[in-house]
């Protein structure tokens, strides 16, 4: 009966410094402020009434309430020796940075998350013939803080074929949002939840940059978005600019393979084998007469007249032995009148 009225005396006893009684005391800030993503040092110290210490000790830390609280933190130290070896760390996040041998149960706290905003709760507990255990019933309160940051910014239509912008942000305090830009209407509107805004702007009209600024006391960020609406027009020169080249360049691609595949009349003499005839070799058909001055063709004699021009004066285009020209038989054939051919 004695050591319950002991422990309810030590639950009633509270100072501004902390929890006293019988030489018993937990000491620790009230508030502790912490940047997002960083690290943040919980101290919580404490008083015992006995001059050393050297059995097991245990240190905890608790999160929302006291006693029965969630534990995040656990280390057990069995002798004065024998550094305090973790037991329990919630997602590895906690280290101890004091030593509860020296009285000190202060831990760091790393990467702080908007999660991390709690209440926190020091215990310490002394293995003996009658456990002492203490704890602060008041606690840290963490506060996570973080300068503005813009999340997300878009433009999405509605099914009255209106567009909108809407821009979030997050920070602690939560961030006052504002837009810039072209003329616009001044319809819009604000939502929060907890560290988190958003704001939307209605009915775009106005081609160009929209930008999103969002302030608190930590600082300022900037969003922006290029908003151009997709008119007919636009569309029609758009795919002009796209067809009109692929267009010619289909048109060259079938003239060359036209080229290609079917060789141009008059060209017979390069692709034909070249037939030599002369005056000595040319015979003469059946009833007919030589032709004076002409050479002779499988056909008859040819009119020195339809050579080609220059070919009688050319030694070159003569047969050996002959005054009469030799001319290449299908290239000649194709300059015949079609009378002689």
């Amino acid at each position: 009966m004695k050591e319950l009225s002991l422990v309810l005396l030590c639950l009633l006893r509270i100072s501004r410094k902390g929890v006293q009684c019988n030489g018993w005391s937990v000491h620790v800030p009230s508030d502790v402020t912490g940047e997002l993503g960083k690290m943040v040092i919980l101290p919580c110290t404490f008083t015992h009434p006995y001059k050393t210490f050297d059995r097991a000790l245990t240190a905890i830390w608790r999160i929302k309430e006291p006693y029965n609280g969630t534990v995040i933190f656990k280390c057990v130290s069995q002798s004065s020796s024998e550094l305090c070896k973790t037991a329990i760390s919630h997602k590895n996040k906690y280290k101890l940075l004091g030593n509860p041998r020296h009285k000190d149960l202060s831990i760091r706290v790393d990467n702080l998350t908007w999660s991390d905003s709690e209440r926190y709760f020091c215990r310490v507990e002394l293995a003996g013939d009658i456990q002492d255990k203490y704890e602060s019933r008041n606690g840290i309160k963490l506060h996570v803080i973080a300068a503005p940051r813009i999340i997300n910014i878009t433009v999405s239509s509605s099914r009255d074929h209106t567009f909108q912008a809407r821009c979030t942000a997050e920070g602690e305090p939560a961030p006052a949002l504002t837009w810039s830009g072209p003329p616009y209407s001044n319809l819009s509107s604000t939502s929060s939840s907890s560290h988190r805004v958003t704001k939307e702007l209605r009915s775009l009209t106005h081609d160009g940059k929209y930008t999103c600024t969002a302030v608190n006391s930590h600082g300022r960020a900037e969003g922006a978005i290029y908003f151009y609406k997709f008119r007919a027009s636009d569309s029609s020169s758009f795919m002009i600019l796209i067809f009109v080249p692929l267009g010619i360049k289909v048109v060259i691609l079938l003239v060359i393979l036209s080229f290609t595949a079917f060789p141009r009349e008059g060209h017979s003499c390069r692709s034909a084998p070249t037939r030599i005839v002369t005056a000595d070799t040319a015979r003469p058909s059946p009833g007919q007469g030589q032709h004076p001055g002409a050479a002779e063709g499988p056909a008859g004699p040819i009119p020195t007249d339809l050579l080609p021009q220059g070919a009688q004066n050319r030694p070159w285009l003569r047969d050996r032995g002959s005054d009469q020209p030799r001319v290449a038989w299908n290239c000649f054939i194709s300059k015949l009148p079609s009378t002689m051919q």
